[in-house]
């Protein structure tokens, strides 16, 4: 190889050697500069790291501290509760699940008395041994291993029942224990001994009151019994004594003798009965009795008193409601007595009302039957109502301080219509009357309800003749409920005026100005040949008395409604046959209409309105009037204009729907009024009033309202209801 050749090769060579060379140099410095970044990474995971492993040692430091602090108050805490709990009075320990005391207060240790095993480490079973080997505890009719093993089986339960433990020096200890959730048990010893001696005091108090009331009710009971039959014998002999030939001085001795004595004999049967209620020796004695029978019963027997004093009695029965019930009617005869006797004593003028309402259940086979009586006497003040139901309490003031009582009579009511697990109450206005009220359960007869027989044919119409307008909604209800018309009067001269439309007259005795019996001298005077039917309160007058040759019959007040059918019916026969009956009832009666305007004018353009309807109208001049004749002519339509003087028209309508609340019914009231604003109707309709016509009046209105409230019993007013209608104003 030429010298040429070899240059050229080693230089190829040394070219060679130099590019590996850079080659090796480029991948020495990358990984120079790889290197480099990871010694920077690691450089910056150490910087991180020591810097947690700072931070992780400034928290433990802090912890630490916390923890230290924290175990610091829990010690304290700890310390505060226990010096807490030593200083209580009741005795506390805590034992675990072991039942080895843990630790216990000074109270719970002082019972023991220093006994040196009683400490931290003992057992339940230990202090058991030892409250009994020491005589600590008093075990009573236990033995003591009996007492042991008594109280180591409440121990053991998983909810101890708290027990009393008496220890030697008569103290009384209860223990509570209560187990936690991994079975250590917390004891509390409660010292009771005050509450236990309290107890035997109140039972030692209570035993001698009861003694002392049975003393005091055997006292009454056998004074009430000796009193009241040397009583008998004097009220028996002044009875038989009236009898004989005697001066009207010696009359009066007499009467004032018999008076006296059963005033007295009442006021020992009070006591009597209280004092067999205080024993709880009164049982009642059911047994079926009539309801309605027993409070005419009571009204009869009042009814003396009341005449005297010129009251009104009156009974209101609803006539859907059943009159034989299983009872005790001697006891509420009783109650019926106290209250009803109450309301004729404390009643100077008007009336005594007896309401009986209730809605038989047959399901249950009881019915609730509540018991009103009503009166129009002095009444009771409100700061006194509470009071009356009190023993031997009476309202005193100088109203009643003339009438005497012994304060039982409403107590024994009340304790009666408990005994018979009902309810009394009373509501009254000083100086308008009070309103007395029970309502008891009484159980169904199984007799069959009476049914009041049919109407008889020829009787349609009856007219009710009664000054009082509680009496006359009475009965105009009642009849009214019995399918007949009614037309009811205050007086015996509006009276004559509606012979002709009626086929019975039913008239109260005692009127003013024309009373019963001179009303059917009236009638009679008349040629009517209606039958009349007296209502008297006076149990003197007879059938065979002078003045009632005119009437067909007389029934006492109030009426039964078992007689007031009988005399309905014999009545029937009669009233079919007389001619004017018959006439009556070719020609069925006027619907009567009422229409209240002051104004003359408005009252003859209402009649010029009306004036082809058949129809009975009378006029009311004021709302006074309004409500009179509401009472007295029984409309079956009121027209009522709104703006009127003395009583506006909102005033007598609800006047007149407060009367329809008391005794029943409901009359259609449409309002006349010149008031046509928008909300001015609801002002009207919200005084009770059903309809609402502004003026000018339509004719074809008021046609369209005679039409839809006249009375199946009555004649319709026009032949053909479609009338012509017309503005009259």
């Amino acid at each position: 190889m030429s010298l040429a050749n070899k240059l050229a090769e080693e230089r190829r060579g040394r070219l060679a050697a130099e590019r590996l060379l850079e080659l090796k140099q480029a991948e020495l410095s990358a990984a120079n500069r790889k290197l480099g970044r990871h010694a920077a990474a690691l450089q910056g995971e150490i910087v991180e790291t020591r810097a947690e492993v700072a931070n992780v040692r400034t928290e433990n430091e802090r912890v630490r501290t916390a923890l230290g602090q924290a175990n610091q108050k829990v010690e304290v805490a700890e310390r505060r509760l226990w010096h807490s709990v030593q200083t209580i009075t009741d005795g506390f320990a805590i034992f675990d699940s072991d039942n080895r005391m843990v630790a216990a207060n000074a109270s719970y240790l002082a019972i023991f008395d220093k006994v040196a095993e009683i400490k931290p480490g003992v057992s339940y079973i230990t202090i058991l041994q030892i409250l009994t080997d020491e005589g600590i505890v008093n075990t009573g009719n236990l033995a003591a291993d009996d007492w042991r093993r008594m109280m180591a089986e409440r121990w053991l339960k998983a909810e101890p029942e708290p027990i009393t433990i008496r220890l030697w020096n008569d103290q009384y200890v209860r223990l509570v224990d209560r187990r936690g959730q991994a079975g250590d048990m917390v004891s509390l010893g409660l010292n009771i001994t005050e509450s236990v001696e309290y107890e035997k005091q109140l039972k030692a108090a209570r035993a001698e009151a009861e003694a002392a009331s049975r003393a005091k009710s055997a006292f009454l009971a056998n004074m009430s019994h000796e009193i009241r039959t040397p009583m008998n014998g004097v009220v028996g002999m002044a009875e038989l004594l009236a009898d004989t030939g005697l001066s009207e001085e010696q009359q009066l001795y007499v009467d004032t003798i018999k008076n006296s004595g059963e005033a007295l004999l009442v006021i020992i049967n009070d006591v009597l009965d209280y004092s067999k209620i205080e024993a709880q020796k009164l049982q009642l004695h059911p047994e079926p009795f009539d309801l309605e029978r027993s409070i005419h019963e009571v009204i009869m027997l009042l009814q003396t008193s009341a005449r005297d004093k010129g009251l009104t009695l009156l009974l209101d029965y609803d006539l859907f409601l059943p009159t034989t019930y299983i009872g005790d009617p001697g006891r509420i005869r009783q109650v019926l007595t106290n209250l009803m006797g109450n309301a004729v004593k404390f009643t100077q003028e008007g009336h005594v009302l007896v309401r009986v309402l209730g809605v038989p259940n047959p399901e249950t086979g009881q019915a609730e039957v509540t018991i009103i009586i009503e009166d129009t006497g002095i009444g009771i003040p409100e700061d006194k109502i509470d009071h009356i139901f009190g023993e031997f309490n009476q309202v005193e003031n100088d109203r009643n301080r003339q009438f005497d009582g012994t304060g039982l009579g409403l107590a024994i009511s009340q304790r009666l219509v408990d005994l018979m697990e009902g309810e009394v109450w009373v509501t009254s206005e000083e100086g308008t009357g009070s309103c007395f009220g029970f309502r008891i359960p009484l159980k169904l007869s199984d007799e069959a309800l009476p049914e009041h027989p049919p109407v008889p044919e020829g009787l349609r119409r009856v007219l009710v003749v009664d000054d009082l307008a509680a009496n006359r909604l009475i009965l105009q209800r009642q009849l009214e409920q019995l399918g007949l018309g009614v037309i009811c009067c205050a007086s015996g001269q509006d009276a004559l005026q509606h012979l002709d439309e009626v086929d019975l007259v039913l008239t109260d005795h005692n009127m003013p100005e024309m009373d019963g019996l001179e009303l059917a001298e009236a009638i009679h005077a008349t040629g009517s040949t209606v039958p009349i039917l007296l209502l008297t309160s006076n149990p003197g007058f007879a059938a065979n008395d002078p003045g009632a040759q005119r009437l067909f019959g007389i029934a006492q007040k109030p009426v039964t409604r078992a007689e007031l059918f009988s005399r309905l019916q014999s009545v029937g026969p009669i009233a079919a046959s007389a001619p004017e009956v018959a006439a009556t009832d070719a020609a069925p009666p006027l619907m009567r209409v009422l229409a209240a305007e002051d104004n003359k004018t408005n009252q003859l353009v209402f009649t010029k309105m009306v004036k082809d309807a058949a129809i009975d109208l009378k006029f009311a001049s004021n709302g006074l009037e309004a409500v009179d004749l509401f009472q007295s002519f029984a409309p079956d339509i009121i027209f009522m204009d709104i703006s009127m003087p003395k009583m506006d028209g909102k005033q007598a309508a609800a006047e007149i729907r407060s009367l329809e609340a008391e005794h029943g019914g409901h009359v259609p009231i449409v309002a006349m009024t010149a008031h046509a604003m928008d909300g001015d109707d609801q002002g009207i309709l919200a005084a009770g009033i059903d309809h609402y016509l502004t003026k000018p009046l339509r004719k074809a209105a008021i046609h369209e309202h005679l039409v839809a409230e006249c009375p199946p019993s009555a004649q319709p007013p026009f032949e053909d209801a479609e009338t012509p209608g017309q503005d009259v104003g």
